[in-house]
């Protein structure tokens, strides 16, 4: 069988250096907000050119705490709208109700899947003060559009970069992480971080992760405990030099499926620039979706749907359950995400491509 993502596989040749991180966390006896997180926010920052990091619990907190803090700091009020992409995982819609704001849904192009620049205007109100953007699967949005969309109308910015760890981004944007195993830079457990320029933010957001504490047992904000784990912090250092690389082993395997993949009852991803998108997920949509997958089951190819249920159709949010979003029910009726991650052999991946060409 060839797995979506064969986490054991890709998590291997790091395990001596894991076992040794381990020791020396068990020796050190500081278990939260110690060296290791300091060094890995430092670390991120670095690599994803940012002044600073926040390491959080996980990448749903990342987003939340962002919300909350520039509620904080008077750019956001609670009741505010925020415009969100309709096609997400429901994490991102999530933050905006927790955070006490009102999502509002924005219809994707159907060849990227990321939200349509050319539908955001008509979505915006007088209450309208902010954007949540989503570069979903590891694919730069078009920010240049949005970004001369959100100065002309005075929207804030924030970015779920979820899945789009090792991208190029285009604007100076307050961004969250998610460490889910399962992603480009995967911790073995949660975890999350922020990325932001803003030196006023990144204070608050400092306190805001840790009971709103500024230093010991004085609070100043109504905060949370998400705090990145020590021990995944670790894991994560260990990682993140390697992280280039096997997004560009990757873009390859991408480069492989876009140009041998040949099959009419299969829509291919749009991709116009690899160096807008780091393939967290690979995404093929076709009109019988359950019948591929059984199909590429049969021949040991193990698919997942990324999303099954759109958040706007989903039990939790019966709220929205009557809006009529059409492109985004399409994409989720269709999509279908093949394996992909840098563990791939090219055996493995010309199955998959002979297979689906025979489909």
């Amino acid at each position: 069988m060839i797995k979506f993502l064969d986490l054991h596989k890709l998590n291997k040749p790091f395990e001596t250096q894991f076992l040794a991180k381990t020791k020396s966390f068990l020796d050190n006896g500081w278990y939260v907000l110690g060296e290791e997180v300091k060094q890995f926010e430092q670390s991120f920052a670095t690599f994803s050119n940012s002044k600073h990091c926040i390491g959080v619990g996980n990448g749903l907190d990342a987003l939340v705490l962002i919300l909350k803090a520039n509620i904080h700091l008077g750019n956001l009020q609670k009741g505010d709208e925020v415009l969100v992409p309709a096609n997400t995982y429901i994490a991102s819609v999530l933050s905006i109700l927790q955070a006490d704001l009102i999502p509002v849904f924005v219809e994707p192009t159907i060849e990227t899947y990321n939200i349509d620049p050319n539908l955001i205007e008509e979505k915006i109100t007088s209450k309208t003060k902010a954007i949540l953007v989503v570069h979903l699967y590891g694919q730069l949005a078009e920010m240049d559009k949005i970004n001369a969309i959100c100065e002309s109308n005075n929207l804030l910015i924030i970015e779920d970069a979820a899945q789009a760890h090792g991208l190029t981004f285009n604007g100076n944007h307050t961004r969250a992480f998610s460490f889910y195993p399962g992603k480009n830079l995967g911790a073995l457990g949660d975890g999350g971080a922020i990325t932001t320029n803003d030196d006023v933010l990144a204070e608050v957001l400092f306190s805001l992760r840790n009971y709103g504490s500024s230093s010991k047992y004085k609070n100043d904000f109504i905060g949370v405990n998400s705090r990145l784990d020590e021990l995944q912090a670790a894991f994560l250092n260990i990682k993140l030099p390697h992280l280039n690389t096997e997004n560009e082993t990757r873009k390859k395997i991408a480069k492989r499926y876009l140009s041998e993949i040949n099959n009419n009852k299969i829509d291919l991803p749009i991709c116009n620039n690899f160096n807008n998108h780091v393939f967290h997920l690979f995404v093929i949509r076709t009109e019988n979706r359950d019948k591929l997958q059984e199909y590429l089951n049969s021949y040991g190819i193990q698919t997942v749907i990324h999303y099954p249920i759109p958040p706007h159709k989903q039990k939790a949010l019966q709220e929205f359950n009557h809006l009529s979003l059409p492109i985004t029910e399409k994409i989720h009726q269709e999509v279908l995400s093949l394996p992909m991650s840098s563990v791939l052999t090219d055996e493995e991946i010309t199955h998959v491509i002979i297979t689906l060409n025979s489909y």
